[in-house]
């Protein structure tokens, strides 16, 4: 599969890097490309002539009633995969949002909105859910090595959703006369992404080992993980895995305790834990700090204040912003997220984005494109459309989130960073038209305002964020807990390699005794109490 040089702890069989773990994830992520959609054709959509001749559009309020949706779904997708595993919660998050999006199709000039509003409530739970089961579940089945382009197709797939967003409805605005087909289309659309979505979690879905393991279905965890890996169960590199996996689930018993409230007392009541999902969630305040999901809710709005005027023009270079949102992303994906590493692309999306915003704003504030009468752009605004997106702060937050924590507690931390995510997007959904009326003229002072927060990111990912690439789930918290993050990540990888030598695995017997490791038994301690040497650290 595609990929640059890869780094594991061990020694790995090629076959693990196969088409059966690509094609889970990228199953998996077709979650994304009905949140992308949905994210994408919504704004555009209700600024069709024929929408707005049959209802108005309320843009806002529907926003919110989507994100709304979002918040909550993201919080009970956490009881859904503890109880029911990530596959099952998966296919109901499927069906939740096919359920919405046919709802709002009874809307029309009589019914008024409400049809609207109340189907995109329960699509956003839908949609809620599965931002906090599908990158939990592709960080849980991916091996170290090309996790984060594996978590990376669900940004793919955002992306390509949004592209077909974006582009739907100039298409039907350049082919369709004003009517209520017109602006249905789009919203039927919704449909088709999600109904292949939950078509394919049956075929092409396996229920996460480490889940099975912690539900004590052992048997069944070997068989999934030997599939995934195209290994069999005798493999040392199988072996080991599961050693692994049983440890940390021995482990997550002894230090964490039994039940659905057990990791939120762990995460709240370690110090810790707490300092590393304080982190790790407010990456996605910085994700909207760049203004990406401003530009993805508001596009025609913004477009317009770069000189951009005429629905059809306004449409078509919403779709453009897509073709390249969506080449980025798989640029991201496929060449950088596992090669660069997850802190290095964040601190080159923060600089290039800062200084792109920054030339926008002083565009804007000199050049007045608003003011323009005409609906051809100049240089200068073409220039701006593309300087607009910023790749690596889109989908990075989604890969360490997934991967930061181990264990039992994963599933409370994944939940709480879909929510972090869905809380800052309603924050800027509702904040971005006022921030447009009030932060100067054309709204030059939203772009500044931007790359200003761009520039503050750059100290907290350099000093609070370790690298997280090539590392095990299962050996989280030793790279938590050194002390230097900015290189903890080459010196844990030496440990474990080192230690993987010094203890090799010979055959099957060894799954019933698996060894204790360093990582894991610092995670026991600082969890029944710490040694001094680790209160330091934390």
């Amino acid at each position: 599969m595609v990929g640059l040089k890869r780094v594991e702890d061990r020694p790995t069989p090629s076959s693990v890097y196969n088409i059966r773990v690509y094609g889970a994830a990228i199953t998996a992520s077709f979650a994304a490309i009905m949140i992308g959609y949905d994210s994408a054709f919504f704004g555009t959509t209700i600024n069709l002539q024929s929408f707005r001749a049959e209802f108005g559009a309320d843009e806002v309020r529907s926003r919110s009633a989507d994100l709304a949706g979002a918040f909550f779904g993201s919080l009970a997708g956490l009881p859904v995969g503890y109880y029911f595993g990530r596959r099952w919660g998966l296919l109901g998050a499927a069906l939740i949002f096919t359920l919405g999006a046919g709802i709002m199709l009874a809307a029309n000039s009589s019914r008024g909105l409400d049809a609207i509003y109340a189907g995109r409530v329960i699509a956003g739970f839908g949609i809620g859910a599965a931002s906090n089961l599908t990158p939990l579940y592709i960080g849980e089945i991916a091996p170290p090595a090309i996790r984060g382009q594996l978590v990376g197709m669900y940004e793919i797939g955002w992306q390509i959703g949004g592209l077909v967003g974006f582009f739907l409805p100039y298409g039907v605005d350049t082919t369709i006369e004003p009517s209520r087909k017109q602006w249905l289309i789009p919203f039927a659309v919704q449909i088709i992404p999600s109904g292949l979505f939950a078509i394919g979690i049956p075929f092409f879905v396996r229920e996460s080992p480490r889940w099975l393991i912690s539900r004590s279905r052992r048997d069944e965890a070997i068989k999934n993980l030997s599939f995934l890996r195209k290994l069999p169960a005798d493999d040392p590199y199988m072996i080991q895995e599961i050693n692994d996996i049983d440890l940390q689930v021995e482990n997550d018993r002894t230090a964490v305790g039994s039940g659905f409230w057990a990791p939120f007392r762990q995460v709240f009541g370690k110090s810790f834990l707490f300092r590393r999902l304080l982190i790790v969630t407010s990456l996605f305040m910085w994700q909207n700090a760049t203004g990406i999901n401003a530009v993805n809710y508001y596009a025609p709005t913004i477009f317009r204040s770069i000189g951009i005027t005429g629905g059809n023009t306004s449409l078509l270079t919403t779709g453009l912003f897509g073709v390249v949102k969506t080449v980025a992303s798989l640029i991201w994906a496929f060449l950088l997220i596992d090669h660069l590493g997850r802190v290095r692309i964040l601190l080159i999306g923060s600089a290039g984005g800062a200084i792109s915003m920054y030339i926008i704003g002083a565009y804007i504030a000199i050049g007045k494109p608003q003011n323009k009468t005409t609906p051809s752009l100049d240089s200068g605004g073409t220039a701006a459309v593309f300087f607009f997106y910023s790749v690596s702060w889109n989908g990075t937050p989604w890969v360490v989130n997934s991967e930061a924590f181990p264990g039992a507690v994963r599933q409370v931390t994944q939940c709480l960073a879909a929510t972090s995510n869905w809380l800052w997007n309603f924050a800027i959904a509702r904040a971005t038209p006022t921030m447009f009326e009030q932060m100067g003229g054309g709204g030059y002072g939203v772009y500044l305002f931007f790359a200003s927060m761009m520039i503050l990111s750059i100290p907290f990912i350099i000093f609070l964020l370790p690298e997280t690439k090539n590392i095990p789930l299962e050996e989280m918290d030793r790279l938590w807990l050194d002390s230097h993050p900015w290189t903890a990540n080459g010196r844990v990888l030496a440990e474990l390699q080192r230690e993987r030598a010094e203890r090799p695995t010979h055959g099957k017997d060894d799954l019933l005794f698996p060894p204790k490791n360093k990582g894991q038994q610092e995670f026991v301690e600082q969890a029944q109490g710490g040694t001094k040497k680790n209160e330091d650290m934390a």
